[in-house]
């Protein structure tokens, strides 16, 4: 029976402790691990493996406390790397709750890893890991596993799902946000920042589901046609299908900034003490249609779009 060795650090010299964990993690063969013992959280420990090291490494609590800690740390085996938090989000979305708690954006930022999103951020990657963690121990409804649907049943999907939504929510948060603009701009201008920067959003989101529906998901369900009929697929005005769906993402990553602005503005979507009915609702329907912003861009930008530009090479060879 294989087991794992445990090097026990409160016997080694604080100034050596490091070194020496360090020396045996080098030596370890890719795919195997080693557990250290010691008498405080060896959290310090992560980061500078991380920034020496990177992305190359599992580090697994056993026993947190309260008087020792045991950590397994392995050595990923060769071509592993580190998920994206659209990785995540694709094979689990209910982890997108956890990302939407400490502000990590999944959908236009999908690409980035976990930790290289928590640096960024300065958040404690361990802490969010043990949140994604606590998920995965939770049963999981697999009534919606967006990443196993058809290209032309996802696009069907997004349109009559997030298009048609908004379509009928722009119109209706454009009249709250103009009428809070109008009544309470004095006192608080950001009120109109958010109207003029949701007029941006609207002006963008028009453009961009237009170009998506009579362009790109017309040509998605022709190169899901002719790979289920074993047909030719017709040549395209834009070339390969990279080039309209890079301009998607940039309009994305447009949107998601603007909506970053608004967040802001509106301190998370805190109403003010002073603010009317019509003010609170303006702020309510800004974050509704915000969650659902991210749901949308991730349906694309993560699972869509990446697995229509691999149906295109594998349908021209």
């Amino acid at each position: 029976m294989e087991t794992t060795e445990t090097l026990d650090v409160t016997i080694i010299e604080p100034r050596l402790k490091h070194p020496t964990i360090f020396k045996k993690f080098d030596a370890l063969a890719l795919g195997d691990s080693f557990i250290i013992h010691n008498d405080h959280d060896p959290k310090p420990l992560y980061y500078q493996l991380l920034a020496e090291r990177g992305n190359i490494f599992t580090w697994k609590y056993l026993q947190e406390g309260p008087q020792f800690w045991k950590v397994q740390i392995g050595k990923n085996k060769a071509g592993a790397t580190e998920p994206t938090l659209g990785d995540l989000v694709t094979k689990d979305f209910r982890k997108a709750e956890v990302f939407k708690k400490f502000g990590l954006d999944f959908c236009c930022g999908g690409k980035k890893t976990l930790s290289k999103a928590c640096m960024e951020k300065g958040l404690d990657v361990l802490r969010v890991e043990q949140e994604l963690k606590a998920i995965d121990e939770l049963p999981m409804k697999t009534s919606q596993d967006f990443n196993k649907w058809e290209l032309d049943f996802l696009t069907g999907y997004i349109y009559n799902t997030h298009h048609k939504y908004v379509v009928e929510a722009m119109p209706l948060i454009t009249e709250y946000t103009q009428k809070v603009a109008n009544v309470h701009g004095v006192n608080h201008p950001e009120a109109v920042e958010i109207a003029n920067k949701f007029s941006l959003v609207v002006n963008e989101l028009n453009s961009h589901m237009m170009k998506e529906e009579n362009i790109l998901f017309p040509y998605i369900k022709e190169l899901v046609s002719a790979k289920k009929n074993k047909t030719m697929i017709n040549s395209s005005c834009f070339g390969s299908i990279g080039s309209p769906i890079h301009v998607m993402e940039m309009e994305h990553e447009a949107v998601g900034d603007l909506f970053e602005q608004i967040s802001k503005l509106a301190d998370n979507y805190t109403p003010p003490a002073d603010a009317c009915t019509t003010y609170r609702l303006s702020y309510a329907k800004l974050k509704e249609f915000e969650d659902d912003l991210h749901q949308h861009i991730h349906l694309e930008n993560n699972i869509l779009f990446p697995k229509a530009i691999s149906m295109e090479k594998e349908m021209l060879g």
